[in-house]
C-alpha cells in the first residue's frame, strides 16, 4: 500500500478550493481522539437548493491503475435539529477528474458534474444528534471507495454537498501494490495491482544468483488486494549448490571430502602415536652400573 495524500499529516492549511464562498470552510479540529487536525465542513442545512463543491489539490497517481481514497466524517442527524426543512440530507456524493497537469486553482476551477465522474454518494453509517467540547459524543465513519482506471498523470477529488451539516475529518488517498518477494529461489518485483478489484497482474520472476529455472517459466499473480496468489514454475539450486530457506543457494565448500579423509588420516595417527606414548610410560625404568670387577649390570 503507497499512500499519495493524506491530511491527517498536514500542518498547514490545506488550501483545497470551495465554491461558493458560504459552503465548505477549513478549520482546525480535533479527532475523535483529541488530535489536532485540518478539517472542512459545512452546515448550510436551514437553506434550501444547497450546491456546495470541495476541490482537492492536484494528486499524481504515481503509476497507479486504481486509487482509493479514505473518507473520516462526522454528520449531524438531520432528526436533531430544530425547525430544520426538509431538504437536510446526511449524504454527500463523491466525484474525480482525471488530467495530465494542474488546470484549476482558486481563480480558475469549474463547479459543475459535467467534467467530473462520479465515484459513489456517500452515506453516514452512524449520525449524531449533540456533541461536547472534548468530542466524545462524535460517531465518526470511515467509508473507502475506489475508482479506476486511471490512465492520466494525475486527479482531483471533488466532494458535492447538498444539505448535510458535516465535517470531512480527514481523507486519506493511496493504491495497492504487491511487495517485491523471494519464493521458490526466484524474485519476483514490486508490481502495482490492476485496474480492477477482480484484477490479476502477472509478474515474471527471476532466478536467485545460482540458481536456475525448472518445470514452465516462473511467474505469480498480483491481485487487487495486493496479495501474491497462484505460484507457477520454480527455480532449483544449480549443482555444487544447496538451498537455505528457499531464499538463497549456498557453494559448497570445494575439497570438503578429501579435507575430511586428511583429518581422519591425522586422528588415526594421533591414536597410534598416543597408544605408543602409553606403552612407553608403562615400561619398567631400568639402571645400568659397573660392578667391581668391572661388568655392566642392569637393575630395574
Amino acid at each position: 500500500m503507497k499512500t499519495l495524500m493524506d491530511t491527517r499529516t498536514a500542518t498547514a492549511e490545506l488550501g483545497w478550493t470551495a465554491n461558493p464562498a458560504s459552503g465548505w470552510e477549513e478549520v482546525s479540529g480535533y479527532d475523535e481522539n483529541l488530535n489536532t487536525i485540518r478539517t472542512y465542513q459545512v452546515c448550510n442545512v436551514f437553506e434550501p437548493n444547497q450546491n456546495n463543491w470541495l476541490l482537492t489539490t492536484f494528486i499524481n497517481r504515481r503509476g497507479a491503475h486504481r486509487i482509493y481514497a479514505e473518507m473520516r466524517f462526522t454528520v449531524r442527524d438531520c432528526s436533531s435539529l430544530p425547525n430544520v426543512p426538509g431538504s437536510c440530507k446526511e449524504t454527500f456524493n463523491l466525484y474525480y477528474y482525471e488530467t495530465d497537469s494542474v488546470i484549476a486553482t482558486k481563480k480558475s476551477a469549474f463547479w459543475s458534474e459535467a467534467p467530473y465522474l462520479k465515484v459513489d454518494t456517500i452515506a453516514a453509517d452512524e449520525s449524531f444528534s449533540q456533541v461536547d467540547f472534548g468530542g466524545r459524543l462524535m460517531k465518526v465513519n470511515t467509508e473507502v471507495r475506489s475508482f479506476g482506471p486511471l490512465t492520466r498523470n494525475g486527479f482531483y477529488l471533488a466532494f458535492q454537498d447538498y444539505g448535510a451539516c458535516m465535517s470531512l475529518l480527514s481523507v486519506r488517498v493511496f493504491f495497492k501494490k504487491c511487495p517485491s518477494i523471494v519464493q521458490n529461489f526466484a524474485v519476483f518485483p514490486e508490481t502495482m495491482t490492476g485496474a480492477e478489484s477482480t484484477s490479476l497482474v502477472i509478474a515474471r520472476g527471476t532466478c536467485i544468483p545460482n540458481a536456475e529455472e525448472v518445470d514452465v517459466p516462473i511467474k505469480l499473480y498480483c491481485n487487487g488486494d495486493g496479495e501474491w496468489m497462484v505460484p507457477i514454475g520454480r527455480c532449483t539450486c544449480k549443482p555444487g549448490y544447496e538451498p537455505e530457506n528457499s531464499v538463497a543457494c549456498k557453494g559448497k565448500r570445494e575439497g570438503w571430502e578429501g579435507e575430511q579423509q586428511d583429518v581422519q588420516q591425522v586422528a588415526h595417527s594421533f591414536s597410534r602415536g598416543l597408544h605408543s606414548l602409553r606403552l612407553f610410560l608403562t615400561l619398567p625404568l631400568c639402571t645400568h652400573r659397573l660392578d667391581p670387577s668391572g661388568r655392566i649390570t642392569q637393575a630395574c
